[in-house]
Parts: C-alpha cells; sequence; structure tokens
C-alpha cells in the first residue's frame, strides 16, 4: 500500500465490514469502529508500522491485507483482510496471504483474531491452514462478542 491508497482501502474496510458483519454486530459500532481503526491517522501508523498490502483488478484495488512485523518471540498477526463482496472466491483473498506469508518468513507463527460467527471468514482461514487455537468472550466497542483465535504454523512448533 501507498499513501495514495488510503482512501480505496478506507473504502474497502467499510463495505466489507458492513457486508461481513451485519446481524453480527450493530451497524452503530462498526461505523465506531471503522472511525477510529480506519482515521487517516490511523492509515499513516499502519503504512509506517506494519505491512499493508493491496489486491487489484482492472488496475482498482478491491482488497487488502494488514501483517504486523514479527516480534521477537517470533510471532506476527494478521490484522486484516478484506475484499470487496464483488470480488471475494476469485483467489485474491490467498494471493494477499500468500504474499504476506513470503514477507515474515522468519516467523514461527502468523495470528488472526475472528470473530466467531463470521462463518465467512472462518471458512476462509481453515480452508488455508489455520488452526482454531481457543475462542473467548470479549466486549467490542461494548458489545458482547466470541472470538476465536486461529494459528498459522510458518515452522513446526516444538513440543515441550
Amino acid at each position: 500500500m501507498k499513501q495514495d491508497d488510503i482512501a480505496a482501502v478506507q473504502q474497502i474496510a467499510k463495505i466489507s465490514w458492513h457486508d461481513t458483519y451485519e446481524g453480527i454486530i450493530p451497524g452503530d459500532i462498526q461505523n465506531l469502529f471503522i472511525e477510529r481503526a480506519y482515521s487517516n491517522a490511523m492509515m499513516m501508523k499502519r503504512l509506517e508500522k506494519t505491512s499493508v498490502y493491496v489486491a487489484v483488478h482492472d488496475e482498482e484495488i478491491i482488497g487488502f491485507a494488514n501483517f504486523t512485523r514479527v516480534d521477537e518471540d517470533g510471532d506476527a498477526e494478521l490484522t486484516a483482510i478484506y475484499l470487496l463482496p464483488s470480488h471475494q472466491h476469485l483467489g485474491y483473498g490467498k494471493k494477499l496471504l500468500n504474499e504476506g506469508l513470503q514477507h515474515i518468513q522468519d516467523a514461527q507463527q502468523l495470528f488472526v483474531y475472528v470473530e466467531s460467527e463470521n462463518q465467512k471468514g472462518r471458512a476462509f482461514y481453515e480452508r488455508n491452514n489455520f488452526t482454531c487455537i481457543e475462542e473467548f468472550d470479549e466486549f467490542f466497542e461494548g458489545h458482547p462478542l466470541s472470538t476465536a483465535k486461529y494459528v498459522y504454523y510458518l515452522k513446526t512448533p516444538v513440543n515441550s
């Protein structure tokens, strides 16, 4: 992602969030989160401190994925992966995931957190060799949710 891509990424986040979480997270809470997490200031911070990859179709940005850098424990996190609804199930999600994985090859594992009722997201991760390691309840912007934590092992875990 370049700075010029921020507006497109913000629009994709808004459209895909509403599509994904309709009936799961109330619209006003979605809007509050999107305004905070995808504000211009937060997008500049993402650009500076994380890796954001964009998917392009016919010279138009149609999706993005956001990965943290690998920490001292060898962990990284996939903090977002979203595609416009019109471009889902066309292989762009897998391409975004693979692009991010190529840039964190020194990591031990990649984590992702998904709302438990987000069946599309969960199916995507499970198809791409992520393993659900726990589910827990939490509050999201004051709204109770159940969250599933997934891991993708880049290196074989050591059994201790």
